[in-house]
């Protein structure tokens, strides 16, 4: 709330005002419940006054993901294939045809459908899909594009995993 240049609650509501709809927890030594009130209206989802316990931070985080979760489309689609975000299923639409993901296959997938016509890098896959802290290697990600890609045959999409070297991946449509 107390950030310098301009409150937090302002910057909420501009946030709010251009249509921005990711939840919102306002961490805040304010504590009044007439500044509990005011982050609330500004459009936050949840407001913890310091000192809070991670383990509350953390529950309150999960609740919040567990309502958005509700919100979002459980089935992505691009071009002739669909991925079902709850049964981690890839299905090609025109064959009728399914497979069903690994869980890091499904993570990369919903990467690159749901970021249409751009590169993912191999850094952006390693901390979505792997973690900030992992020891796992670059040459990973080429491993599980390499299984999408195989998947992707079998199923008789017109989709393939463009490689844009020294850049990363993207979602294309052939039209052998």
């Amino acid at each position: 709330r107390m950030l310098p240049g301009m409150d937090g609650v302002e910057v909420l509501r501009q946030y709010r005002s251009r249509g921005g709809n990711c939840p919102v927890i306002l961490l805040t030594a304010l504590s009044a419940v007439g500044d509990r009130v005011t982050g609330l209206d500004a459009g936050a989802d949840d407001y913890l006054p310091k000192p809070f316990s991670m383990k509350e931070l953390l529950a309150r985080i999960r609740a919040m993901t567990r309502r958005k979760g509700d919100q979002t489309d459980s089935v992505l689609s691009f071009s002739d294939i669909c991925l079902d975000r709850s049964t981690f299923l890839l299905s090609n639409l025109s064959h009728s045809k399914e497979i069903r993901l690994a869980n890091k296959e499904y993570q990369m997938l919903e990467m690159l459908i749901t970021n249409p016509g751009q590169v993912i890098s191999l850094e952006q896959f390693m901390e979505k899909v792997w973690g900030f802290d992992t020891d796992a290697e670059f040459n990973v990600v080429w491993v599980y594009i390499s299984y999408l890609r195989k998947k992707l045959k079998a199923l008789n999409s017109h989709v393939t995993i463009k490689a844009n070297r020294g850049l990363g991946y993207s979602l294309e449509v052939t039209n052998d």
